[in-house]
């Protein structure tokens, strides 16, 4: 089969980790016969250096026309030390969900059973942790209008909006993983404080009565926060606002020991895009340290879910495991003994060839 894979390396790591995941799937080719068109485009900071724009129209229509997105990282110090750059890399990031329809990003968290003792929790609270956080991506503060500063400059606001229409398909998506898993859904608001919480806890209700074979409990923000620590294991499908959502999936990256471990897909109206959830690391840009694991299962995802090829994922995910079960890894999961981002790419690549 072929398929056109719009590529997109971004910033700081991203290049030389997405370098990584396209060996990995050029592997895959050799091995299963099929072909990957990878057509790279500019996002971030590299896509102002070049167009001026962190999401020129070249890149949207690259990733509108092709069967799947996957994407590396957007960041650069220089525009995060400069609070009054006009253009930023992140406005690619928030252009690219809105204009490709991105609502939804799904981000599994599970454990790997020889990684147990790299978590910052106890081993016990730990194992055979496995979840799926469902957040919805275009609406809330970080896209409600009007936003803006005072004029003399010192006050800021941001307009949290939600419709119904908004937080309906992103509930239907989170019943729909929720039944093909093990059929309980946690919805995450605040409900006792902010008014859109209280119209997607009344949403989520209706829904309910229509989802009966579903087990659907609801948590504050604060409480989920807390709950994601003490009993992870507690959670299977997990659905929240786009802010409450960040802010948690990156506190359950640390479940597994390294944020350089867990993908994440985006799925939406035009297309569905596959990314890492770390972000672009500048510090480790060009030194070949950084881990490419997350990339490659994002990698994974993307042959799993948008272009139905579970098989070959499921071949990756097998060369993930048997590459932590061995040691072979970077500096973020092993300091002694650690490998390079291009050694634990090639070890990958070995091990589907073999």
């Amino acid at each position: 089969m072929n398929y056109t894979i719009a590529t997109l390396p971004g910033d700081g790591i991203g290049p030389e980790i997405m370098e990584q995941a396209v060996a990995v799937l050029h592997a895959v080719e050799e091995k299963y016969g099929h072909h990957f068109n990878f057509q790279y485009g500019d996002v971030g900071a590299v896509a102002i250096d070049h167009a001026g724009d962190p999401f020129p129209e070249a890149t949207f229509a690259l990733c509108r026309d092709a069967d799947a997105v996957l994407f590396g990282a957007i960041g650069d110090p220089k525009y995060d030390h400069n609070p009054k750059a006009k253009v930023r890399p992140e406005q690619g990031l928030l252009t690219m969900r809105k204009k490709l329809g991105l609502f939804a990003n799904i981000r599994p968290v599970a454990t790997f059973p020889s990684l147990l003792d790299k978590s910052p929790l106890r081993k016990h609270l730990v194992e055979n942790v496995d979840f799926v956080v469902i957040r919805e991506l275009t609406g809330g503060s970080y896209f409600g209008e009007p936003r803006g500063r005072s004029e003399d400059g010192n006050k800021a606001f941001e307009t949290n909006i939600y419709s119904r229409e908004e937080i309906e398909r992103i509930l239907k998506v989170a019943f729909g993983y929720a039944r093909s898993r093990r059929k309980k859904l946690t919805v995450v608001d605040k409900a006792n404080v902010l008014v859109t919480s209280r119209l997607w806890r009344e949403i989520a209700q209706e829904m309910a009565q229509e989802n009966r074979d579903i087990k659907v409990d609801y948590l504050f923000v604060d409480n989920a926060a807390m709950q994601i620590i003490q009993n992870p294991g507690r959670f299977d499908v997990m659905v929240t606002e786009n802010m409450f959502g960040d802010i948690l999936t990156d506190e359950a990256s640390v479940i597994t020991g390294s944020m350089g471990l867990l993908p994440s897909a985006s799925v939406g109206s035009l297309t569905s895009l596959f990314e890492p959830v770390h972000g672009s690391y500048p510090q480790a840009a060009g030194k070949d340290i950084a881990n490419p694991l997350a990339v490659i299962l994002s990698a994974a995802m993307m042959l799993e879910t948008a272009l139905i090829l579970k098989e070959e994922a499921a071949m990756i995910r097998e060369a993930v495991s048997k590459s932590l079960e061995e040691g072979f890894v970077t500096e973020d999961i092993g300091k002694e003994n650690a490998r390079h981002t291009t050694e634990v790419g090639q070890w990958i690549v070995d091990y589907i060839r073999r």
